[in-house]
């Protein structure tokens, strides 16, 4: 394999996986909607593409097993056979086996081994059982070898062929025999009818007994191809003119097989001749007579190419219009995917890097022009801040990708195992166009496949559970996501019969996470199930009862920076909601001043700043709240919360922040505005900080930290929880 193969070979390897997973979309949409043709044709032609590609590296394991998955897919095109649900089985284990084929190549592993061989060879016969019934095999594929025998009984299914042919002078001279070539017809089918043209033939003066003036014109019943019959004429082709007309009833097929094109080339002679309506002899012809017409005054340039295959009879009108309307449409695709260009995801982050150290490069730039009091030099600084901003949300929105792409490997998880589990579940997917950035996309895939397993495991009952409690029998689970204040929310949810809030209590009691006796809210018990090890199932199963799996949810959601929160109730269902941030890299964010310390808030979970009155203060000892129009505002004092030194400034403010419906105040000393923030991780020593998230570099070049919104809002929530419920004792 040679340099440039290895360049483009990954190239190669997304196209395939993207492919698989259009097929095995498509798959998984027939068996539930029933046949649709738009849908079996889009399904061979992913096939097809596959095949060629892979055809193109040499990669012959990939070849041969797809030309037999192409084979079938040509015959459910053509109704020769019908979608079961045993063949989409069958075709979705073949979609897993093409799948780890491509990760073999892109692992640099073998594609040939012997379990890989005994897999594709299981596989193929479980295929070929779907062609070998007389229904599948009554017309085979044109690139199926056609035996004697099965052309000799064609059943004339499709009228017959229609054989035009002269023959030239010297075909005899050149021991050629005219009707040998017609004897030999008789071998590919049944010569229906043969005419004999003899308006060539001249008076017996001035004939010339080695010459041959006879033509033909012979009707043929056959189920060979055009290009089989053409090279019935291979030793005289160059010594008589024929036409090849295909049946009348034909036509129909060849439109649908010019529909049907893979789009692989945009040009009009290839395209009919992969259709099978052209020969690699009657293009040749029509091209050398297109090249050899003069150009003239009124026609500066050749004749179509379509014109004259329709005036030599190679093809007919019907046939070349709607193969020009196919390269049309080829064409316009070509000239939309020309409008992309893929790029390594490598290059997209390290352009985000720079971007974010062009970032605080900026914001020293204008700190300076700040201090220098040069106007002139302050209003450049702003524009060059201004344009910086674009840049980074442009840099930014090149890493957005729709989590569609991940949603899209949940109906195949929930076909499989809703079967293993017995259980009728029906997967609604909204809001797949929802973006967000490519890292959170490529780390959420996880979380979310443990939540919808849970969700068919636990959540959903069995038919006659269902049934007994007036539900359908089928049961439902829904993936949505959404926008919502700057973050992305994901919902995973269920209509089975909720979670046992009783049990998870006991359970909590019995391994300590709760006390007897101790009041919790629905929330607080529901969060108890993200605890390490805790399961309330009474059997291990291969899907789920072992204590692991949820807290490894909340551990990698909170890596993210983002939340995960859980809404149930008895009899109707539970949602599991995750609340992630649209990026990692850079955020807006409001700068804020602690003593001699700087926080930053993400600016979007800023709701108002306000002043903090010691008239409107409710000391209450140990927590602090505030009456915001009527609103009970708990609050922290950053300058408490971080233990901070020195006095606090009499004259403070409160930021109010608000996260998943739930506002909270913190005070500080400062208000030092908006702020461009580049996102810098902590080290594993700074793990255990509450209330810091990660931190950032000031145009100064101080490193201030970036404040964990949700876990602060919690906080505060949780101690004005305890406080009244210490009020209702007392």
């Amino acid at each position: 394999m040679n340099v440039d193969i290895e360049q483009v070979l990954p190239e190669f390897i997304a196209e395939s996986r993207t492919l698989l997973q259009e097929l095995e979309t498509a798959l998984l949409r027939l068996e539930h909607e029933g046949a649709d043709a738009d849908t079996v044709n889009a399904m061979f032609r992913a096939a097809h593409t596959i095949k060629g590609s892979a055809g193109v590296f040499g990669l012959d394991p990939i070849v041969k097993f797809t030309h037999v998955m192409e084979n079938v897919l040509d015959q459910l095109r053509e109704e020769k056979i019908t979608l079961t649900a045993d063949l989409v089985n069958v075709l979705l284990a073949c979609c897993d086996h093409l799948s780890a084929l491509i990760d073999a190549l892109e692992q640099h592993k073998e594609l040939s081994d012997p379990d890989k061989d005994a897999r594709a060879q299981q596989l193929t016969t479980r295929l070929r059982a779907h062609l070998d019934t007389p229904e599948a095999t009554a017309n085979l594929p044109v690139e199926q070898p056609v035996s004697v025998e099965a052309r000799r009984n064609y059943n004339g299914e499709f009228d017959h062929w229609h054989l035009s042919v002269r023959f030239g002078r010297n075909v005899l001279r050149h021991g050629m025999d005219p009707l040998s070539f017609i004897r030999y017809l008789g071998t590919l089918g049944e010569v229906a009818h043969v005419t004999t043209l003899l308006n060539e033939l001249p008076d017996a003066d001035h004939m010339d007994p080695e010459s041959c003036y006879l033509g033909f014109e012979i009707a043929l019943r056959t189920g060979a191809d055009k290009q089989t019959i053409e090279n019935a004429f291979e030793f005289v082709r160059d010594d008589c003119v024929l036409r090849i007309l295909p049946p009348p009833n034909d036509l129909s097929r060849y439109l649908e097989r010019i529909n049907n094109l893979s789009g692989d080339t945009d040009r009009l002679g290839e395209m009919l001749r992969e259709s099978g309506i052209l020969t690699e002899g009657e293009l040749d012809v029509a091209l050398k007579f297109q090249g050899s017409v003069p150009e003239t005054e009124s026609q500066n340039k050749a004749p179509p190419l379509g014109e004259i295959l329709i005036q030599q009879g190679a093809a007919q009108k019907p046939v070349v219009d709607a193969a020009l309307d196919k390269q049309k449409k080829i064409r316009e695709h070509k000239a939309q995917e020309a409008r992309f260009v893929r790029v390594h995801a490598d290059k997209l982050d390290a352009l985000i890097n720079l971007v974010g150290e062009l970032v605080i490069a900026s914001a020293s730039i204008s700190l300076l022009a700040l201090k220098s009091g040069n106007t002139r030099l302050h209003e450049s600084s702003n524009t060059m801040g201004r344009l910086v901003e674009e840049i980074r949300d442009g840099a930014l929105h090149l890493r957005m990708v729709e989590i569609g792409d991940t949603f899209n490997r949940f109906p195949r998880v929930v076909r499989d195992v809703s079967k293993e589990l017995g259980k009728d579940i029906e997967l609604i997917i909204s809001g797949a166009d929802t973006a967000l950035d490519k890292t959170v996309v490529e780390k959420i895939g996880d979380p979310l496949m443990h939540l919808v397993r849970n969700a068919m495991d636990h959540g959903i009952e069995a038919a006659e559970v269902r049934t007994a409690r007036g539900k359908p029998a089928k049961g439902t689970l829904r993936l949505n996501a959404f926008h919502d204040s700057g973050s992305v929310v994901i919902e995973v949810g269920d209509d089975g019969g909720g979670l046992p809030r009783d049990k998870i209590l006991q359970k909590a009691v019995e391994r300590g996470l709760a006390t007897e006796g101790q009041r919790l809210t629905d929330t607080e018990i529901y969060n108890l199930i993200f605890e390490p090890g805790f399961s309330t199932a009474e059997a291990v199963t291969n899907l789920s009862g072992r204590g692991v799996g949820m807290d490894v949810v909340r551990r990698n959601i909170q890596a993210l920076r983002g939340t995960v929160e859980i809404h149930s109730e008895a009899q109707q269902g539970t949602i599991v909601r995750i609340r992630l941030p649209l990026t990692l890299a850079i955020i807006d964010g409001f700068l804020v001043g602690v003593a001699a310390s700087c926080y930053v808030v993400p600016l979007d979970m800023v709701v108002e700043c306000i002043e903090l009155s010691p008239q409107h203060v409710q000391d209450t000892g140990d927590h602090n709240y505030v009456n915001l129009r009527g609103e009970v505002l708990p609050f922290i004092r950053l300058h408490e919360q971080f233990a901070l030194k020195g006095a606090a400034k009499r004259r403070a403010s409160i930021v109010v922040v608000q996260h998943a419906g739930h506002k909270a105040g913190l005070v500080v000393d400062e208000l030092l505005g908006e702020f461009q923030t580049v996102i810098k991780p902590l080290a594993s020593l700074f793990n255990r900080v509450q209330g810091v998230s990660g931190s950032t570099i000031l145009g100064t070049g101080e490193v201030a930290l970036i404040l964990d919104i949700p876990a602060l809002i919690h906080q505060a929530a949780a101690a004005h929880d305890q406080q009244e419920r210490k009020q209702r004792v007392a």
